[in-house]
């Protein structure tokens, strides 16, 4: 299989993002990627004033990409995007994942929101504007199941082991990390979670300032099953491609059954 992560620098126009984001997927299609990957919040990165009307998971969003990937006959998981909830001024952190036909072939919304107070320092509740999704969510890929997860939920292992209970071979993580954690702990917790899982982990990245005063660290990467990092974007807007070895996951699997030794389910 091959896999494209597609870095992007998303501001408040939603148009120009979406664009931007097209133009990418057909960078990826013309270096022949199966399965096409966006970043968190692909849609709108801006102030809070700034945020489109939220919509549901079949509105012009999901259409946009369906187009996309119906028009390359590849995978497209775009990123995510603030999809209508049933509870007042908030949203979901939203992954919509489409077929080669442009079919809605899985859902996901972020489990782990971002709730943060330090006295005199910050205070951050993502869970004031984001409504928490539930499901850990696997769909097969060309037949190769997929686990979801998006940005925060990378530095809570259980469910990742989750994912892999459910049949998980590939990771897929968009993300908006933060510089000031990126820099440290991005790499770190990706290899990680591909060497615990013994998966592939697929990351794509925002770079660069966002408004307000925010900054994301970009770095978007392909690791494999051993934790080795294959290929990683350079600091800019673009696209990285690697080739997946789905037999080097099966030998790694059996040659270290580190899965299969397990004894706390």
């Amino acid at each position: 299989m091959r896999v494209a992560v597609c870095q992007v620098n998303s501001r408040a126009d939603r148009k120009a993002n979406l664009e931007a984001a097209a133009e990418l997927l057909d960078r990826a299609a013309a270096a022949g990627a199966d399965l096409a990957v966006l970043p968190e919040y692909v849609d709108h990165l801006g102030p809070a004033a700034t945020l489109p009307d939220p919509e549901p998971a079949d509105g012009e969003f999901a259409a946009f990409f369906a187009a996309a990937a119906r028009r390359h006959g590849m995978w497209v998981h775009a990123g995510s995007f603030h999809e209508a909830s049933p509870y007042p001024a908030r949203t979901y952190n939203t992954s919509l994942l489409f077929d080669r036909t442009g079919a809605l072939a899985g859902t996901y919304r972020k489990i782990h929101l971002y709730d943060v107070e330090i006295p005199d320092r910050v205070s951050y509740l993502e869970s004031r504007t984001v409504a928490r999704g539930t499901d850990p969510a696997v769909f097969p890929v060309d037949g190769i199941p997929v686990g979801l997860s998006i940005c925060y939920d990378l530095r809570f292992p259980e469910l990742y082991r989750r994912l892999v209970n459910l049949g998980a071979r590939i990771l897929v993580v968009p993300a908006a990390f933060m510089l000031h954690t990126g820099r440290d702990h991005w790499e770190v917790l990706l290899r990680a979670r591909a060497i615990e899982n013994q998966c592939y982990v697929l990351a794509a990245a925002q770079i660069g300032d966002h408004d307000p005063g925010r900054t994301c660290f970009g770095r978007s990467m392909v690791v494999d099953p051993w934790g080795t990092v294959i290929a990683q974007a350079p600091d800019t807007v673009g696209v990285t491609v690697a080739d997946l070895d789905l037999d080097r996951l099966d030998r790694i699997r059996t040659e270290l059954p580190s899965l299969a030794n397990r004894r706390i389910r």
